[in-house]
């Protein structure tokens, strides 16, 4: 019979170790030990898309540059019933008011594109926070509604821009599906791309001057109300309060303990039910004696 001899230096020291290991991972206010000891943030990440058990999706439009096809999109939109948001450069705003005021009377959502479409992430957050505030502003002297999403320019972003837009009590958002309408292709391009690629909660990237949006949007709508989908706005799609978001940008609803302890409840009530109607179903079978 062979035994391990285990020196009492290693465990003393296996001991440490387990205790720095644990310390590191304690969280304080969403920031772990480890991340103060060793000078590093966890890197937050924007909205990408929902987890949801809907059929719903949200399609968005990036506006920087051209608007003569603004207004078909409009219609096209009406004309399946289906609701989109538009991100709205401060430049852009500027130069088609009355474009900005089309797509608000139509009943269509509005979000902030930064003003001058930089790369946000070369910028101190007081610049960010101008390029955003300046473009908000600008969005809200027309509409008279406040701007509650935000999308990086380039969908480039840290930390610095994503506390920013926190501190302006705004939500940012990215996507999950790119059409890649800016890259000149097809109308069945776009098409396929966008109706392969898109699930329950997902948020779709295209762009209001690509060259055969208007063809392609009349597909996609098509072919998503064929599947079942409800196209929808950003702001219905995503959760504005109690989420959390993961690693890959799926925000999530919170279940709290009430909610938890309801679904208990309903779930007991509904085993309840189900026990009662084998009761009533085996003395209806009863025979007579």
């Amino acid at each position: 019979m062979h035994f391990c001899v285990i020196k009492s230096k290693t465990i003393k020291l296996s001991i440490v170790f387990i205790l720095i290991a644990v310390v590191l991972a304690i969280g304080f206010n969403g920031t772990t030990s480890a991340q103060v000891f060793f000078g590093y943030n966890q890197k937050r990440v924007p909205i990408y898309n929902v987890e949801t058990s809907e059929k719903k999706v949200a399609i968005s439009f990036d506006a920087a540059w051209g608007a003569d096809k603004t207004q078909d999109i409009i219609s096209t939109l009406q004309e399946f019933d289906a609701k989109a948001t538009f991100f709205l450069v401060g430049f852009w705003v500027d130069k088609y008011p009355e474009m900005v005021k089309a797509i608000d009377d139509a009943g269509l959502e509005i979000g902030c594109h930064s003003n001058t479409h930089p790369d946000l992430t070369n910028l101190s957050a007081t610049q960010i926070k101008n390029e955003i505030t300046l473009a908000n502003n600008m969005i809200t002297n027309i509409t008279g509604k406040e701007v509650e999403l935000f999308r990086c320019p380039f969908g480039a972003y840290n930390n610095t821009v994503l506390d920013v837009v926190d501190e302006l009590n705004m939500l940012p958002i990215q996507w999950d599906v790119d059409s890649l309408d800016w890259q000149q292709i097809s109308a069945d391009e776009i098409t396929t791309r966008i109706v392969d690629n898109v699930q329950n909660g997902s948020i779709i990237l295209c762009h209001n001057n690509s060259d055969n949006i208007i063809p392609a949007l009349t597909m996609v709508l098509q072919r998503l109300q064929m599947k079942g989908y409800e196209v929808v706005s950003v702001g219905e799609l995503i959760y504005h309060e109690n989420f959390t978001i993961n690693r890959n940008g799926l925000q999530k609803l919170n279940q709290d303990a009430d909610d938890v302890a309801n679904k208990k409840d309903e779930q007991q009530d509904n085993n309840n039910e189900t026990v009662n109607n084998d009761n009533i179903q085996k003395l209806d079978k009863k025979p007579v004696v």
